[in-house]
């Protein structure tokens, strides 16, 4: 019986057509967004494109049966990608993602049997098969970056930054002998990945399971390397099959220039680090004046090992080494930005945040060449650390008998400088920082895995849960309270600061003012579990009466059902609103946690003014829009909002003026404004211009508070005004702590009468030497205050 082939160019339709199938499926049972089907036509197009090349030009007559197969299997991780790309504007169904991504692992065991039972196997068909695994475990990495991180990326980046190798050592695009392990490794790659998308796993399951599954691919694409590497043409670059050597060809001084240029690079790439600081004011040239124990131990481990041997543990060693510079890159970021170092488990998810707040302040192409540029940079760093070992590994073997002394002097002079403490500029001369970092990375991750059980049990203790609603909060019946959040209030914005004078200035007139108009206050100073940002872990950390300091515990609080201060305001029978204007997407924590009968953001506050960088709209509309909303009717139900005040938020430029409350209208008023204030690119090009500009911001923040008050105020308003935590290291100074001013504020002295206890500091402007508290022990005083 003849055999039916059709040609490459039906194929390619019949492919094409398939793929717009899974699409159309996808469509109309899940649907399917823009970002989907233009991912997906996309990958349709470059799958069918390909395999009729790579036919043609392989003068093949047409696919063979697996390919048939294969040709099916791409289109479903067409629709893997599809959604994929769909999943970063809406939520997608994670069944039906799983599902697709099943089916195309299951169907990658049978293409391999079909091509050897039919005798078609052919390279062009064996290529065809890899690219499309690739291409799903790119596609499944990048959907499990929500679960587990950017770290996943590198599984789905592994197949290109290999080929990208190619283009600049041509000897690695030659072929390396099959191994069965390969496809295994390939297989658990795409189950692995699948497990962690279908949510199924816990996080640290996830991150253990992605991390087993990078470790095993590393291994696999090693070995690859280091064969292709050793069956090279010294002269030409190529492998040559068989491992047999060719004559070594004479380098001409250009090439012995290069060489040398290249050694000396990877030296001063591998000395970065193992020798890096974490602070970017340790970035100093004495900071390299010290001997590694690292790099002693490495090398003089490769003396004694055989040279396979060896080049494999650089290797892994690179990888690792290249790991921690992303990590010491991440912590000075982290510690001049947010005053602690970078947590490998929880602090991924806070890039995407930076990266919308960058672009807000700096403007989006900016911004997003700015991510280029860091991304680009980790991406180097990964790649060439490695590269950097391998390079002085070979350099080493083959020079033993100098590198062995090199070592041995760099060992004894280590020892030497260890035992008697010999110190440049503060800093050991003997140095351990790489081990010592690596040791901490594994330490913060074992800490934050056990800290998950932890937070559980403190989560789940709360015995202010079960209060009736008629016991609760009954010395504020029939007040509207306010807590409103003053960005970036912090300490220092009050003592010792060169602006400081301005905004106790502006608290003590507010004081007078306020007391003359019949209000009174106390104030006092909390510790935020946060620095310099993530607003939103001081916000919970205040409702939920814990210590809310990283984003594990914040997703883990979101996930349960913990009382917090809405929540007893509205056992209690008042209405709760949620204002956060910084918000442009739905927030389902305001209704599923805090229970917020409304939530407003800038969506629905209805601003028709211009944007002030990073805020959306100034503070006084805020709050002039919230009395309109809420408040302006004599005869709304008692009210209790959180609203969260963007005005002083990073970068402090340009900032709006204050204007007549009654000509706010829908925000025009404000049109011109920004044209008129200072760039952040001015602004932040001399530090002391930017904590000049926060001064300027807090001092516009407190302002309009204290006017609202003035104006609107009345015997039944209450006002808490706090600062979510200090502002950026460059503001406060490295020294600085966590503390920010609180202020009760209320014209009937009944309120104020509650909480006499405390002790806080009359006026709105704390003493320096008055009570300090925890966040997290607002709650359960407040509610103790005026039960």
């Amino acid at each position: 019986m003849r055999k039916v082939q059709i040609g490459p160019i039906p194929a390619a339709v019949a492919g094409l057509a398939g793929q717009l199938t899974v699409l159309g499926v996808l469509a109309g049972s899940t649907g399917l967004h823009g970002p989907g089907w233009t991912v997906g036509i996309a990958c349709g197009l470059t799958t069918v494109i390909a395999l009729a090349r790579g036919l043609i030009r392989s003068g093949a007559a047409g696919p063979g049966p697996a390919d048939g197969v294969t040709l099916v299997r791409a289109a479903l991780v067409g629709g893997v990608a599809a959604m994929v790309a769909d999943s970063f504007t809406r939520a997608v169904p994670t069944p039906a993602l799983v599902l697709l991504a099943v089916a195309a692992l299951v169907l990658d065991a049978v293409d391999g049997r079909v091509a050897r039972r039919t005798g078609t196997v052919s390279a062009v068909g064996a290529r065809f098969d890899m690219e499309v695994d690739a291409f799903a475990i790119l596609a499944l990495s990048v959907y499990d970056v929500r679960f587990v991180g950017a770290p996943v990326l590198l599984i789905g980046a592994a197949r290109y930054l290999f080929v990208a190798a190619g283009w600049w050592w041509p000897w690695l695009r030659q072929p390396a002998p099959p191994r069965y392990w390969c496809k295994v490794v390939a297989a658990i790659q795409g189950i692995a990945l699948t497990l962690v998308a279908s949510g199924a796993l816990p996080r640290p399951a996830a991150v253990v399971v992605v991390l087993l599954a990078l470790t095993l691919l590393t291994e696999s694409f090693g070995r690859d390397v280091l064969w292709l590497g050793r069956h090279r043409r010294p002269g030409s670059g190529r492998a040559q099959p068989g491992g047999a050597s060719g004559p070594v060809a004479s380098r001409s001084r250009r090439q012995r220039w290069a060489a040398g240029v290249t050694t000396t690079g990877a030296i001063l790439l591998v000395w970065f680090a193992l020798l890096g600081p974490e602070q970017v004011d340790r970035l100093t040239p004495a900071q390299f004046t010290r001997i590694p124990i690292e790099g002693v131990a490495l090398f003089g481990l490769v003396l004694l090992l055989p040279p396979r041997i060896g080049r494999a543990v650089a290797t892994i060693v690179g990888v690792l080494l290249g790991l921690l510079t992303v990590v010491r890159i991440l912590d000075m970021g982290f510690l001049a930005a947010l005053d602690r170092p970078f947590d490998p488990v929880s602090d991924w998810s806070y890039l995407p945040p930076a990266v919308g707040v960058l672009t807000d302040s700096i403007g989006r192409f900016a911004g997003v060449a700015v991510v280029v540029l860091a991304a680009a940079l980790v991406v180097a760093v990964c790649v060439f650390v490695p590269l950097a070992m391998r390079r002085l590994t070979g350099l080493v073997a083959r020079r033993r008998r100098v590198s062995a002394r090199v070592v041995t002097a760099g060992a004894a002079l280590w020892v030497v400088a260890a035992a008697i403490g010999v110190q440049i500029s503060g800093a050991p001369i003997a140095s351990a920082g790489a081990a010592a970092l690596a040791v901490e990375q594994v330490g913060q991750i074992r800490h934050s895995l056990q800290d998950e059980q932890t937070f559980s049990a403190a989560i789940s203790s709360d015995p202010v849960a079960i209060t009736p609603g008629g016991r609760l909060l009954t010395g504020l019946a029939g007040k509207d309270v306010i807590f409103a959040f003053v960005e970036s209030y912090g300490q220092v914005a009050v003592q010792d600061s060169p602006f400081s004078p301005g905004v106790r200035a502006v608290l003590t007139a507010g004081s007078r003012s306020l007391q003359a108009a019949g209000f009174s206050s106390e104030s006092a100073f909390l510790t935020s579990p946060t620095f310099g940002g993530i607003s939103w872990l001081a916000h919970s950390t205040l409702q939920s009466g814990l210590w809310v300091d990283s984003q594990q515990r914040y997703d883990q609080l979101m996930a349960s059902d913990r009382f917090t201060l809405s929540d007893a305001f509205r056992r209690a029978g008042w209405r709760t609103v949620g204002d956060v204007p910084s918000n442009d997407r739905d927030w389902p924590e305001g209704r599923t946690f805090y229970h917020y009968d409304q939530v407003y953001d800038v969506r629905n506050l209805g601003y028709r003014g211009p944007a002030f960088s990073y805020a959306d709209m100034p503070d006084q509309y805020i709050l002039a829009r919230f009395r309109e909303l809420e408040l302006a009717d004599p005869r709304h139900a008692p009210v209790m909002a959180e609203i969260d005040l963007v005005s002083s938020h990073t970068p402090w430029a340009p900032l709006p003026t204050t204007v007549d409350w009654n000509a706010i209208g829908d925000g025009s008023i404000f049109d011109g404004m920004p044209a008129k204030g200072q760039s952040p690119q001015a602004v932040w090009s001399r530090a002391d211009q930017v904590g000049a500009a926060y001064g300027q911001s807090i001092r516009y923040s407190l302002t309009s508070l204290i006017s609202f008050v003035q104006t609107y105020g009345d015997k039944n308003l209450v006002l808490v005004l706090l600062g979510d935590h200090q502002p950026a290291t460059i503001v406060s100074g490295a020294s600085a702590g966590h503390e920010v001013p609180i202020t009760i504020i209320a014209r009937d002295p009944a309120v104020t009468n509650r909480v006499a206890a405390w002790n806080w500091t009359p006026g709105l402007l704390p003493a320096r030497n008055g009570p300090v508290w925890p966040m997290d022990a607002f709650r359960n005083r407040f509610l103790d205050a005026f039960d």
